[in-house]
């Protein structure tokens, strides 16, 4: 409150305030433990995964008893947010947001925020937003390089003008694949945090609506204000296809314990695959027609078209986070 920009006017606005958090990974989990204890009124996190003793490099709510327990991170993230400010509203809920359930879980938010580690997922929560008119912060990092905006439908670029408009503007490699370093992770999630403390109490006009990169390792830090793309498909030709389930992958029961992952219009290199993977998993091996690894319990086979058997599971919420995890999206 004593902070000019906010003030108790302001504190009070966040207070009865809200935002729902997609993915409490290493993002999700700083913007989450911020937010909670600047005194944001609720927050509903979702998440699909669970803690595991790698994840706690970075991600800051979670510890070893955590990972021992294999707790969803939904469930982890209640609790620890919880002891730091029981005043507020906290809800966790274990779920893979897809086109299904994606209208049960995101309206009725201000703001939705993103902690999610693939552009799946951050396709759909854009198609939502812009149908819906809800804005988002679009926040990623991995390895040093980190990047964040506010998206406000129908007044600043939305995240397909971005990649559309922007090669750059994306990150494709994941962080089981290159790692990450916790300082770029947090300051990622501090940007991101300071622009929702903005919009959540009533600082609009404060907003800077740029796309802001950073890199921890090489000093380097970029701002650029991104147009709105008037060819774009969903903000201006309103082609929800993510929404409406037609661009994400198709997931199928392939045999016992297996599901198969059918990813649409995408190639992959199996030989680039393999070398950026052998490093991290011992055995993977292709034959240029497949490649082929263990994460045990689990065996995945995938294919130059892109699609993907998973064995071990049925369940295409383990199919998705795995096949984000390795392949990436």
């Amino acid at each position: 409150m004593l902070f000019a920009g906010i003030g108790r006017e302001g504190q009070e606005r966040l207070l009865a305030s809200s935002a729902v958090l997609v993915g409490c990974g290493a993002i999700g989990a700083a913007l989450a433990n911020l937010l909670v204890r600047a005194g944001l009124g609720r927050l509903r996190i979702l998440d699909r995964d669970f803690v595991e003793p790698s994840n706690l490099q970075r991600q800051i709510l979670f510890d070893e008893s955590d990972a021992r327990e294999a707790l969803p991170k939904a469930v982890a993230a209640e609790r620890k947010l919880r002891a730091l400010n029981s005043d507020i509203q906290i809800e966790g809920i274990v779920a893979d947001l897809n086109p299904r359930n994606i209208r049960e879980h995101l309206p009725g938010f201000p703001l939705i925020l993103d902690g999610t580690d693939n552009f799946e997922t951050r396709f759909l929560i854009n198609d939502f937003a812009v149908q819906a008119a809800t804005p988002w912060i679009y926040s990623a990092a991995v390895a040093s390089y980190g990047l964040t905006m506010v998206i406000r439908p129908g007044q600043t670029a939305c995240l397909a003008c971005l990649m559309n408009s922007a090669g750059a503007a994306g990150i494709e490699e994941t962080c089981d694949t290159i790692g990450v370093l916790g300082p770029v992770v947090n300051l990622v999630a501090s940007l991101a945090a300071g622009e929702a403390l903005k919009f959540l109490s009533g600082n609009e006009n404060s907003l800077h609506n740029r796309l802001v990169s950073c890199d921890v390792w090489s000093g380097r830090f970029q701002t650029i204000h991104p147009e709105r793309n008037p060819r774009c498909r969903v903000c201006s030709l309103g082609e929800f296809v993510y929404l409406e389930g037609l661009a994400q992958p198709h997931i199928t029961m392939c045999g016992r314990d297996s599901v198969q992952i059918h990813e649409r219009r995408r190639t992959l290199d199996l030989l680039a695959l393999q070398q950026r993977l052998a490093p991290l998993i011992p055995g993977v091996r292709q034959n240029g027609f497949l490649l082929r690894f263990q994460v045990p319990p689990y065996e995945m086979t995938v294919f130059s078209d892109g699609r993907a058997i998973l064995k071990g599971t049925k369940d295409p919420a383990v199919a998705r986070s795995l096949y984000a995890r390795y392949i990436g999206a």
